[in-house]
């Protein structure tokens, strides 16, 4: 690969994980924040966004010579709003010779304040090369010259053919300040892993068919952001229809009822709390199965028991609908990173024709087979996750109760072949009192509920996750059903 010419002040084409190439400018790292070991790379803020990134050599371009081609692949709301931001910029004349020369104005603020001009011209190619970001402007230079960032945190996927990168690994955020998020590059990939092999590698092409999307939850809201971010054409509606402002401030467009939205629509998600809102939403007044029409397709995306996804593919497809069930496994957190699970059923060409929005979603899909295998591997999943987030506090209220440390206890499981991001982050979360929802804990007794009742029905026991339904129970007359799952801790406490 040819030597690359890159350095602080330059504005270049970025491209992270599975996003697309992204309009940025190589910048100065925080004084305190080390460059990566054993990379070369370089400290990219991208514009139209508060993203930061330490960005690989090979992943970046100049800004220049690709223009037109990422301006001719590329047509997301934001991905144009970042080459605004640019062509603002270089308007200025802060972006003057960009591509292998220095920021000219950059150069003449450094040297104005006192300070040395950033170095000649460096070639990255040694992963011993001296750090390339000593020295430069500051991060509150960056933040008065640059152009104002907007709400996004993640950025429009597109495809970009014809236009040679190297594979890409996976991302991590570590935030350091309120304006200025840390993304560090790690081995692995981030493409979208499906079970059944049609998985993409690299940026998403938005399906050209609209989607409709009913629900904006915990969950629903991660979902339709990702959607929308990621390039698809969606039309929301909640219940509560103050939750569809943000979306339709970002792009989506607004359906009066779930019928109105099936109309318009040729694929339409909903993932709502329980069975009987799952339910009243296809046939209820103005419900779904009132826009059912040969050929739309309907997916149930809410963690629900097997009988209750029967009954609605069967009402869906006895008007023409098509119909997949996809619930998904994550949270909050996974929901809103774009790293949630789907687990799908049912027709295998509405799985197909999903494809991009499941990549916007998550990082994984599986397809099941028929419509109820689905639900039955979610409930089982979330059995599992229910019952071991009550055993964990019933071992810090033990460990508190025979006068332990209960960090120390966490310390030790953490360390342990029990260590996982699930563990710390819920430990934490209780020994902080900080029990802000990101699963909500009367969901999660519901799931264990129903998957309580699943094993009556082809009688095999449920001994464990029994006992721990009784704990969640008990979590709920205490008034906890709103609050995270791990408020299951003050089941014991009380």
């Amino acid at each position: 690969m040819a030597t690359v010419h890159l350095r602080i002040g330059d504005l270049v084409w970025g491209k992270l994980g599975r996003y697309p190439p992204w309009p940025g400018k190589i910048v100065s790292p925080p004084k305190d924040l080390k460059k990566p070991r054993g990379k070369k790379c370089f400290f990219v803020k991208f514009f139209g966004t508060e993203d930061h990134a330490w960005i690989k050599v090979e992943q970046l371009k100049p800004y220049h010579p690709h223009k037109e081609e990422m301006i001719k692949i590329n047509k997301g709301k934001r991905f144009q709003q970042a080459v605004d931001a640019v062509e603002e910029f270089l308007k200025k004349g802060k972006g003057k010779d960009q591509g292998s020369r220095s920021n000219s104005d950059d150069k003449k603020s450094t040297e104005s304040k006192g300070r040395k001009a950033p170095a000649k011209p460096m070639k990255i190619i040694e992963e011993d090369d001296e750090d390339p970001f000593k020295g430069g402007s500051s991060d509150k230079e960056l933040t008065d010259s640059d152009p104002e960032p907007s709400s996004a945190q993640r950025l429009v996927a597109g495809t970009v053919s014809g236009f040679k990168w190297e594979s890409s690994p996976a991302s991590s955020m570590e935030p350091i300040s309120k304006r200025l998020k840390i993304v560090e590059e790690d081995t692995g990939s981030t493409s979208i892993q499906a079970a059944d092999s049609t998985a993409l590698n690299g940026s998403i092409t938005p399906t050209d068919k609209r989607i409709g999307f009913l629900g904006l939850g915990l969950m629903g809201s991660g979902v339709v952001s990702n959607l929308l971010k990621m390039g698809h054409v969606v039309t929301v509606w909640n219940r509560t229809a103050e939750k569809c402002d943000l979306f339709i401030q970002e792009g989506a467009r607004l359906g009066r009822t779930p019928a109105e939205v099936v109309s318009m629509c040729e694929i339409t998600f909903s993932c709502v709390s329980d069975p009987k809102a799952a339910r009243d939403l296809v046939l209820g007044p103005s419900g779904v199965l009132q826009g059912i029409r040969p050929g739309k397709c309907y997916v149930e995306m809410s963690t629900i028991d097997p009988e209750t996804v029967a009954e609605l593919s069967q009402v869906i497809t006895s008007r023409g609908g098509r119909f997949l069930e996809a619930p998904v496994s994550g949270s909050q957190q996974l929901s809103n990173e774009g790293m949630l699970v789907i687990l799908a059923a049912g027709e295998r060409s509405v799985y197909e024709d999903c494809s991009s929005c499941f990549q916007a979603m998550g990082k994984t899909s599986f397809f099941l087979g028929e419509v109820g295998n689905a639900a039955r591997m979610m409930l089982i999943l979330n059995m599992v996750q229910g019952s071991y987030m009550a055993t964990i506090a019933e071992g810090l209220t033990l460990a508190q109760a025979t006068g332990q440390s209960q960090q120390t206890f966490l310390d030790i499981l953490c360390q342990g072949q029990m260590a996982s991001s699930f563990v710390d982050q819920k430990c934490q979360n209780i020994l902080q009192g900080n029990f802000k929802p990101d699963y909500y804990l009367k969901h999660i007794q519901k799931d264990l509920r129903l998957a309580i009742s699943m094993g009556d029905s082809v009688n095999h026991p449920t001994p464990m996750a029994a006992a721990a339904n009784e704990v969640y129970k008990r979590a709920k007359a205490l008034d906890q059903s709103d609050n995270d799952m791990s408020a299951v801790y003050r089941a014991y406490i009380h």
